[in-house]
């Protein structure tokens, strides 16, 4: 399903080689002038980068967002000139004075490239291989926006095929991340991703011979890709042979059952004089004398810094109308699809508006009170009841979905027919995903999904894995994108599994990430209203932290207590304080989360036996709550009423400030054991008397 070059034939004109070679000087002058960066790369794959974008990528520069559009990846970000100088030559609107500011304040043109801040700029990319494993997502989202649009079009016809063309490094490859995407993207028989691996064995400690020596081809192979060496040392003189490399881009575009990946030979920093093919032109400045023997070598003034020939830059520039060609013949088939497919047509502006549709929450399950479930099983029940309403939701697990509870029951699993199981029944452009034993590259190509389609991705896998994923999960947040981590098994209420699978600082250190927020509901109805708030929210991915235990569902006609709606406010009344069958002004605050709130529940109910009126606040979000504005805050949290009692079976880290000085702290500064989940909550001190202690104490802490 990849798409058709933008020209019939290869040909590179002298001006396409000056074009080239202007950009080989450009990466050395921005370099130059900011003092640092990385030019060696830009320089030696100028070629490959301006074949991609004159010659086979199918883009509009006056339309980034194009829903038609190819997609270019440049997975090792710190090249990002790489990428810089194509957007300046193709029109995207980065001029020559962006090139100039290159890793300076305010600039388009950042130290590496950022989602949302530089026009055609696809995904962040910086921390190796993420680029790479997020564009395998790229690739599942094409598929499945097909099927979901398009599903009956023959292959290279539907107006929802596109390639996704990658750039990626001997670093991008020897990342553990890439090594489980990539075998996701065999396995799933991804023919739309094309990625030329620059195998110029180079890397800051100069020859990768000292760590990565591996037949990366083979391994490829192994994984099912197709694969092709284009080599431009073979004749024992380094020639840049860009028409063998243009013959196996489109080698590669016509191998549509395997994704592809070239090996491509270059010599970094060619070709300066000097410093070509060492580690000293990877990662810094070349120096004046380098540049200036740069410059010369190509024929350039040496004298002359960010020029550019006026014949060059038009001669770039005419991606322009090329793309504007492409733009317009793919608009006369999408106006035929959108004739022939009215619903499918109305689909797909819904989801590209960003909203819901009409009435869906209804279609959100309300438990009755009176019995007991584990969060986990509540937001199965949720996904299934909104899976036929909301189209745009796929996901899956890690290997866990039962424990996870990830699976859309009526749908069939993302993948090609012949990989169907006794157990699972697939389809190319099924729904449910199943990234096998590989969190991080679960995390990476949801993120890769939710960039690269108006769909909501998520995967699943127990809290304590976020560890794995930790990445990728920093990137969602740092570009604002909604994906949604699914995280089970919360506590040491997982029991008898034992420390290694009991989180103890996740919650905490997942809090800490700016722009992310973490939803850890207390009960079945808390959990329909956290997958509301996660899907309600485009701008901050999210991520669900559910129990394995039972918890009650809580009768919220009962005295004092409030709708669970308030789950969304982040934090809220779950219970007020009672004296005398009246409401009143409380005591003392208990704030929990998750399954903790039911030991503030009970100890609501042991102090009002001993004359102390309790309030309790379930708190399922910190990040959601500090979005409220302050006269809420202090309407749930009075300052005047200083005894406050946190309890939850983690870390303390983030509490004090909730509590205050006077404030008790109910926490697990160790880690687990393995036992029954109700002897380690009893062992550690995690209990209702030990709330109640807590609470009598911060009483008498805030009366002295």
């Amino acid at each position: 399903m990849a798409t058709e070059s933008l020209v019939e034939e290869f040909s590179l004109t002298e001006l396409d080689r000056k074009a080239i070679d202007t950009t080989r000087v450009l990466a050395a002058d921005a370099v130059e002038k900011v003092g640092n960066g990385h030019p060696g790369t830009a320089i030696s794959l100028a070629p490959a980068a301006y074949l991609i974008f004159q010659k086979h990528l199918r883009h509009d520069p006056k339309d980034p967002n194009w829903i038609g559009r190819d997609r270019f990846i440049l997975s090792p970000g710190h090249t990002s000139l790489t990428l810089y100088l194509q957007l300046f030559l193709s029109g995207y609107g980065l001029e020559m004075e962006d090139i100039a500011a290159l890793r300076t304040w305010g600039a388009k043109t950042p130290g590496h490239p950022e989602f949302g801040h530089t026009a055609g700029v696809e995904i962040t990319t910086g921390p190796l291989g993420q680029g790479l494993a997020s564009a395998v997502g790229f690739a599942y989202s094409q598929r499945r926006m097909r099927g979901l649009l398009d599903p009956e079009a023959p292959a290279g016809t539907s107006p929802f095929d596109h390639t996704i063309y990658v750039i990626a490094s001997d670093g991008d490859l020897q990342e553990g991340v890439t090594s489980e995407a990539s075998s996701l993207a065999g396995h799933q028989e991804l023919g739309n991703l094309v990625v030329i691996y620059d195998d110029n064995k180079i890397s800051i400690e100069d020859d990768t011979d000292i760590a990565f020596t591996e037949d990366v081809l083979g391994r490829y192979a192994a994984y099912g890709w197709h694969t092709q060496r284009v080599d431009w040392t073979k004749t024992g003189e380094y020639v840049e042979d860009v028409a063998a490399l243009d013959a196996a881009i489109r080698a590669a575009k016509a191998e549509t059952g395997r994704p592809s990946i070239i090996s491509l030979r270059t010599i970094i920093g060619w070709p300066s004089p000097t410093k070509q093919n060492t580690g000293g032109i990877h990662g810094s400045k070349l120096g004046g004398e380098e540049v200036a023997g740069l410059k010369k070598a190509l024929g350039f003034d040496t004298e002359k810094n960010f020029a550019i020939e006026d014949e060059v830059l038009a001669h770039a520039r005419q991606t322009l109308s090329r793309g504007a060609a492409a733009h317009e013949a793919w608009n006369k088939d999408f106006d035929a699809w959108k004739a022939a497919n009215p619903d499918s047509a109305a689909l797909l502006e819904r989801l590209e508006s960003g909203k819901l549709p009409e009435g869906w929450t209804e279609k959100l399950p309300v438990f009755e009170p009176g019995s007991t479930m584990a969060t986990r099983a509540a937001s199965g029940k949720v996904i299934n009841a909104i899976a036929d309403e909301l189209p745009e939701l796929w996901g899956g697990s890690a290997d866990l979905a039962g424990s996870n509870n990830t699976t859309i029951d009526t749908a069939k699993s993302f993948a090609p027919e012949r990989r169907s199981t006794d157990s699972w029944s697939a389809s190319p452009y099924g729904r449910v995903l199943h990234f096998g034993i590989r969190e991080h590259a679960a995390a990476s190509i949801v993120n890769g999904i939710v960039l690269s389609s108006p769909t909501r991705a998520f995967s699943g896998t127990f809290l304590i894995f976020s560890d794995y994923q930790r990445p990728a999960i920093r990137l969602a947040a740092l570009m604002g994108v909604p994906s949604i981590f699914v995280w089970t098994h919360d506590s040491i209420g997982l029991g008898e599994d034992g420390p290694t699978h009991q989180p103890v600082e996740q919650l905490a250190s997942l809090r800490a990430i700016p722009n992310f927020d973490v939803i850890r509901p207390a009960d079945a109805n808390e959990v329909a209203y956290a997958w509301r708030g996660m899907l309600e929210l485009t701008g901050t991915p999210s991520g669900i932290v559910l129990s394995r235990q039972n918890l009650p569902i809580y009768d919220r006609s009962a005295a004092g207590f409030r709708p669970a709606e308030g789950a969304l406010k982040g934090g809220y009344i779950l219970a007020e304080a009672v004296r005398d069958g009246a409401e009143v002004t409380p005591d003392v605050i208990l704030i929990a989360t998750g399954s903790e709130v039911e030991l503030a529940v009970e100890a609501r109910e042991e102090l009002a036996a001993k004359g102390l009126a309790a309030r309790v606040v379930s708190l399922p979000s910190h990040e959601w709550f500090a979005k409220q504005d302050a006269a809420y805050r202090e309407e749930v949290l009075p300052a005047a009423v200083a005894a406050r009692v946190s309890v939850e079976a983690g870390v303390a880290q983030g509490w004090r400030e909730l509590v205050g000085a006077h404030g008790e702290i109910v926490s697990l500064g160790h880690f687990g054991a393995s036992a029954d989940y109700k002897k380690l909550y009893s062992e550690f001190g995690i209990t209702t008397a030990a709330v109640v202690a807590a609470a009598e104490t911060s009483v008498q802490n805030a009366s002295n």
